[in-house]
């Protein structure tokens, strides 16, 4: 099975191999911006032999809770096999926010059991386009489109949880938050109903998964950032997430950088984490409390 990160040497060398079975996804997307930017940016300079799948229309259901639904998996299997991925495909997806975008093509794909049969996978590639072009390859503006495939993916996804899941496990749970400080605290809020995060949420933003270049940290770095958000919630008085036995849970805004914590957990070796597909826009639409500031905050009493 690929293993979740894909250094730009190695996709560069598969490249200059001609490998069939590649297939590289350009992911780029901006929060806030208007549809068709990431496009734009791929059709301005790309990987070579990559094509562009877009986050608002293909990575996503047409509605569903929050802002970014995850999609009926046949459909989704449909939209990659009309682009050419199909099974026992190496798939890296890459963007240039510092993988985030990425990490959720990864996740929906792992979710989904692709490569579970040990043939082709998906990863992300370390350090993005930016990482690519600052170790000296180079970008091209040709564009191919591979032949329709064909793809098996497990029929429905196994790690979710919905917002009442969720509301039934808060406070034994460790949450965690990916959105960044600002927004965590309820300083800002440029999209969703009600500035703050979910009670009992720790603040887990995805640029502590990365070093200063923007590649992902060691697993052994991010292994002790993880088991320190479980000490975390622990000393913030919810006991019952000190049971190692306990999955995560991740969210941010609308499960999409959340998936970067559920990919920076794999690196480390640690259990997969329960996704809140909906995240805070869900929740703060749906009208649930929210807390603010620095502190998780309590779930108010059930």
């Amino acid at each position: 099975m690929l293993e979740p990160l894909v250094s730009p040497a190695q996709l560069a060398t598969w490249i200059e191999e001609g490998r069939p079975d590649l297939r590289i996804v350009d992911v780029r997307w901006y929060l806030g911006q208007p549809r068709g930017t990431g496009r734009a940016a791929f059709e301005s300079g790309h990987l070579p032999g990559a094509i562009h799948i877009d986050l608002d229309t293909e990575l996503v259901a047409p509605d569903g809770p929050g802002r970014h639904p995850l999609p009926d998996p046949s459909a989704f299997a449909a939209m990659l096999a009309a682009h050419g991925i199909g099974d026992g495909d190496l798939v890296v997806a890459y963007d240039d926010v510092g993988g985030w975008v990425a990490a959720r093509m990864w996740w929906m794909l792992d979710d989904l059991g692709f490569g579970a049969d040990g043939r082709g996978g998906v990863g992300v590639l370390d350090g993005g386009i930016q990482g690519w072009v600052a170790d000296g390859h180079a970008l091209t503006v040709d564009r191919r489109e591979p032949p329709t495939a064909t793809l098996h993916l497990r029929p429905a996804w196994s790690r979710t949880v919905d917002r009442a899941g969720l509301t039934a496990e808060l406070g034994r749970v460790v949450l965690l938050d990916a959105r960044a400080g600002p927004r965590y605290r309820g300083e800002i809020e440029p999209i969703d109903p009600k500035p703050g995060h979910i009670p009992s949420a720790l603040n887990a933003p995805i640029d502590g998964n990365l070093d200063a270049d923007g590649r992902f940290l060691a697993a052994s770095r991010l292994a002790d950032r993880f088991r320190r958000l479980r000490d975390e919630a622990v000393a913030s008085g919810f006991e019952d997430a000190a049971d190692p036995s306990r999955r995560m849970v991740i969210s941010c805004g609308s499960g999409v950088s959340a998936c970067h914590n559920a990919l920076a957990m794999r690196i480390a070796g640690l259990p997969s984490p329960i996704l809140y597909p909906g995240s805070y826009s869900d929740w703060s639409t749906a009208g649930e409390p929210v807390a603010t500031g620095p502190e998780p905050g309590f779930p108010p009493p059930g």
